[in-house]
């Protein structure tokens, strides 16, 4: 069997395997659509993020370990997982005639016979079951409506399992705390007044078993808890940054500081899920066990323990809604602040250029009194809670000393009882002092969830379940037909019933006034908004039947704004094909005009750009954004002022290179320089969202210099 060619074929041999499986149960994946937004291993599908490529087919997956032998037949077709980093699907498997019949990636969709003796030593224990999920349609009526998934607590659902473990372990550790009690008991009423001592060293044994188990429980009961929680953690994060990454951009946030400050409100949530909460939230119901054991040896010694939990349980429920309040404001005023500390950062020589920096000074200052304030009032409450619990512990463990004195003295309570009551109340009483503790991170947590629900329950590019028509070859034909678009919170159209068209390898410039809706277009023509009213085409097919990773994959898009990401000149060539060989790699380069500067420095590709491209100058900016935009050969080019930070010689060169390149291509151009009307045949002209003009390029420029294009009313 040869080895696989990843270089060809990006996803690895188990994304082979998932596109064979999807054949075979006629769920149609496009190799984009697959992998969009998951994140890869060396550009290889990985076990862990299977199940997340299948469920956009939707088919459900399961990873087994297992012998070859004791594979479900009934559950076949499964992938093996070989030896290598390679894969192969298993249709079928005959353990008498001790034969398989598999499909390797390498020979597409052709059933090979393998015996079992071949295919065990490649085999390395572990397959993926994988079924199609059954879906209901509109004709199957739905009795009770079902209610949803939900990010979160779906999440913690799946690891029932561990917590049913740690309630276990619970129930065990809150019984073994009745025995030193007991212990204290029977040594102080019966050893002591008999000199028992052969008693003593067997009531020795027994609790030091019952502390040597006690000990081994806790920590199996933290490692639990720890465990849980750090499974869901990774699942959440993931998530929620697949939601964040995946939302529509007429959904996204008008702060991304404010928005990266809720984003992180998911660590409180986090924190919230621990250990320590869990923990006081199991011992929580064995106050009663406590307290049943405390009246069972003088029923008065107990009413201490009522009157104190309803104490503070009472003045925790009070302080309740101050918390609530107060956490809300914080929240609100954190993410303010840090939208200020995001923008300032971002805009740093900005702020320097004008002296700006006593006014986001101020604000930064007004910001943090204002936090400062909301926090102490926080801590002030939440201290005066868990303050008041010891108080009330303290005071109820003296209650129990009074009390059992007088019970002594009546003869109704030996001394052992009285200490037994006493080591007893004080464990009664812990979990509720630290359950009334929880109250304020509690606040802080619901109050992060909230913000978080808001982020999940934004719309995305990709929504679950949507079927998605796969055009792996795009010839470029584009289509307005009546379109009319609005930016979110913005009462202008930015374009009002516009229509054209362009043909496939036809190159086009628009030309317009600022904000005249010129980059609408391409933004609409990338997918990155959806018209208001009206269609888009590509190639004959509305845009919203194809998926975005597949549009943009076929799409080279130089924005007006060129963002570079911190790395090496070679991570942001290579943003949309993180796998290219460097013969692509070279290719960009030269035609956007990196290469003399690459060639005459030290670290070649491998020099560091900075954050947002700051070690390198607007044109080498704008030259690394063009070399983005070519790495992938696409068939469609959306240039926005390709060239404005050039200087004159290389946006010749520029222009020269991008006349051969885009031969047979189609090319919309963007700009207001004159010079690149060369690139040209065809100029369309918009102002105000209108289309004024349109027609071939020179007739269109005589009616610009003759006054006979006008302007939007």
């Amino acid at each position: 069997m040869s080895k696989f060619d990843y270089s060809e074929h990006q996803g690895g041999p188990l994304l082979e395997s998932l596109l064979v499986l999807c054949r075979m149960h006629d769920r149609p994946l496009s190799r984009q659509s697959a992998l969009a937004g998951l994140p890869l291993e060396n550009g290889l599908l990985s076990p862990a993020t299977f199940d997340r490529a299948a469920k956009r087919a939707g088919l459900i997956s399961s990873v087994a370990e297992q012998p070859l032998s004791k594979l479900n037949a009934t559950l076949l077709p499964a992938v093996l997982l070989l030896k290598e980093n390679s894969a192969c699907v298993l249709i079928s498997l005959d353990k008498k005639s001790k034969n398989a019949q598999v499909i390797y990636p390498e020979l597409s969709d052709a059933i090979v016979d393998v015996p079992l003796d071949d295919l065990l030593p490649l085999y390395t224990g572990h397959a993926i079951y994988v079924q199609p999920e059954f879906k209901f349609d509109s004709r199957a009526p739905q009795i009770k409506k079902l209610r949803e998934r939900h990010w979160f607590w779906s999440v913690i659902g799946e690891n029932r399992r561990l917590y049913r473990d740690v309630l276990l372990a619970a129930v065990m550790i809150n019984m073994f705390a009745v025995a030193m009690p007991l212990f204290v008991m029977n040594v102080y009423d019966r050893v002591v007044p008999n000199h028992a001592t052969d008693t003593l060293w067997v009531l020795a044994a027994g609790i030091f078993v019952v502390l040597t188990a006690d000990l081994i429980l806790r920590l199996m009961r933290s490692w639990f808890v720890d465990l849980g929680a750090s499974r869901a953690d990774i699942k959440l994060s993931a998530n929620i940054m697949e939601r964040v990454l995946g939302m529509k951009m007429e959904n996204r946030p008008a702060s991304a500081g404010s928005f990266a400050a809720n984003v992180q409100g998911f660590e409180s949530v986090r924190q919230f899920i621990g250990s320590i909460t869990v923990v006081a939230l199991v011992d929580l119901p064995f106050v009663l066990l406590f307290a049943t054991v405390i009246a069972l040896i003088g029923l008065p010694l107990v009413f201490p323990i009522i009157i104190g939990a309803l104490l503070v349980l009472i003045y925790a429920m009070t302080a309740q809604g101050k918390m609530h309040s107060l956490s809300e404001v914080s929240m609100r005023a954190g993410s303010q602040r840090n939208a200020t500390l995001v923008e300032s950062l971002s805009n740093l020589e900005t702020l320097k250029s004008f002296n700006a920096e006593s006014k986001v000074q101020n604000i930064w200052e007004k910001s943090t009194v204002f936090l400062s304030r909301t926090g102490a009032q926080m801590r002030l409450i939440s201290s005066s809670i868990s303050n008041g619990a010891i108080w009330t512990q303290h005071t109820v463990a003296v209650s129990i000393i009074i009390i059992g004195v007088y019970m002594i003295i009546e003869g109704d309570l030996t001394q052992g009882g009285l200490i037994a009551a006493y080591l007893l109340s004080s464990r009664a009483m812990a979990p509720i002092s630290q359950a009334a503790g929880l109250l304020a991170q509690y606040h802080h947590s619901a109050t992060a969830m909230t913000s978080l629900n808001e982020i999940m329950d934004r719309p995305v590019e990709r929504p679950p379940g949507k079927n998605w028509i796969s055009r792996p070859v795009i010839n470029g034909d584009i289509e307005f037909k009546n379109v009319t678009f609005q930016y979110p919170d913005d009462q202008r159209q930015a374009l009002n019933n516009v229509s054209f068209k362009i043909k496939a390898g036809e190159h086009i410039a628009i030309l317009g006034r600022n904000g005249s809706g010129k980059t609408t277009l391409e933004k609409l023509i990338l997918g990155l908004y959806q018209p208001s009213s009206g269609a888009i085409l590509l190639d004959g097919v509305d845009l919203r039947q194809i998926d975005p990773a597949e549009l943009r994959r076929n799409i080279g898009y130089v924005p007006q704004d060129v963002s570079l990401f911190f790395g090496t000149l070679r991570d942001n060539i290579t943003t949309a094909a993180p796998h290219a060989e460097d013969a692509e790699i070279i290719r960009a380069a030269e035609i956007s005009g990196l290469g003399p500067f690459i060639n005459s420095h030290p670290a070649g590709f491998d020099m560091p750009v900075g954050e947002r491209g700051q070690l390198l100058s607007g044109g080498q900016r704008q030259s690394v954004a063009v070399a983005r935009a070519l790495i992938n050969n696409p068939p469609v080019l959306l240039l926005d002022e390709p060239s404005g930070s050039l200087d004159h010689s290389s946006e010749e060169q520029l222009k020269q290179n991008l006349t051969t390149y885009s031969k047979g291509k189609t090319m919309v151009v963007i700009t207001h320089r004159s010079s690149l009307l060369t690139l040209a045949d065809r100029i369309l002209v918009i102002d105000g969202g209108k289309v004024m003009a349109d027609g071939p390029k020179n007739d269109v420029m005589e009616a610009l210099r003759q006054g006979r294009v006008g302007s939007a009313s």
